[in-house]
C-alpha cells in the first residue's frame, strides 16, 4: 500500500450545533476532492492533553441516521463530549469500514438475506475491515498533540495510538443503547472484532 503523506490544505471556522470548531482539510495535494478532516474545538490547545475521537465516515449513519449501525450515534455522542473540552474529531474518509459506499450497499443487501457484516464483506471478496489509522496519527502529530484521551470502543484504534509514539492517557467509551435493528451488528463487533461494548451475553 502506497504511503500517503498528508499536509494541511485548508482551514476555516465552522459554527455547529455543538459550538464553533476549526475545520482543517488534510490531503496529499490541494486537488484532492475527499480530504481527511480534523475538527478542533475553538479553544483547542495542543500543549494540553487532547480528547480525540477518530471517526470513519459513515454516510448512512452520520447523515441519514441509519439504525443498521451505531456510527451516527457514536458521532453525536463524541461531539457532545468534545465540545466543552480540549476536543479534536478526526474524520477519516473510509466509508463502510474501508470498502466504499457501493460495496457497503451490496453488503447491506446480503445482510438483509441473513449474513452478518463480516460474512457479507467476505462474500464480496473484501476484507472484514479494511480501515487504517496511520492517517489519523499523521494529523494528530501535525496538530502538535503529545498526550491524548481516546474516545473509542475499537482496540485497533488503541493499537494505532500505542504504536505511534503519542502518549495515550486512557480510553473513553462511546456506548449507545442497542436497537432491534443494530443488535446483531453490535454483537458481531463485540464477539468477532473485539470491540469493547459490554453487551449482555
Amino acid at each position: 500500500m502506497k504511503q500517503e503523506i498528508l499536509s494541511k490544505q485548508a482551514s476555516a471556522w465552522l459554527p455547529t450545533e455543538w459550538g464553533t470548531f476549526n475545520v482543517l482539510a488534510y490531503a496529499e495535494s490541494p486537488e484532492e476532492r475527499m480530504p481527511q478532516l480534523a475538527l478542533l474545538q475553538q479553544d483547542f490547545n495542543p500543549e494540553l492533553p487532547a480528547y480525540v475521537r477518530i471517526h470513519s465516515e459513515c454516510l448512512t449513519g452520520d447523515v441519514f441516521h441509519s439504525e443498521k449501525c451505531d456510527c451516527g450515534k457514536q458521532l453525536q455522542l463524541s461531539m457532545d463530549y468534545l465540545t466543552n473540552r480540549n476536543g479534536v474529531l478526526i474524520y477519516l474518509r473510509q466509508e463502510g469500514r474501508g470498502i466504499g459506499l457501493i460495496n457497503k450497499l451490496k453488503a447491506y443487501e446480503l445482510q438483509d438475506q441473513g449474513m452478518n457484516t463480516i460474512e457479507a464483506n467476505l462474500h464480496l471478496g473484501l476484507k472484514a475491515d479494511d480501515r487504517r489509522y496511520d492517517l489519523a496519527v499523521q494529523i494528530l502529530i501535525d496538530l502538535g498533540i503529545h498526550q491524548l484521551w481516546l474516545l473509542t470502543n475499537n482496540p485497533a484504534k488503541i493499537r494505532a495510538i500505542d504504536e505511534s509514539g503519542l502518549e495515550l492517557l486512557g480510553r473513553i467509551p462511546v456506548l449507545s443503547v442497542p436497537t432491534i435493528d443494530n443488535a446483531l451488528y453490535l454483537k458481531v463487533k463485540q464477539d468477532q472484532m473485539g470491540h469493547i461494548l459490554n453487551l449482555h451475553q
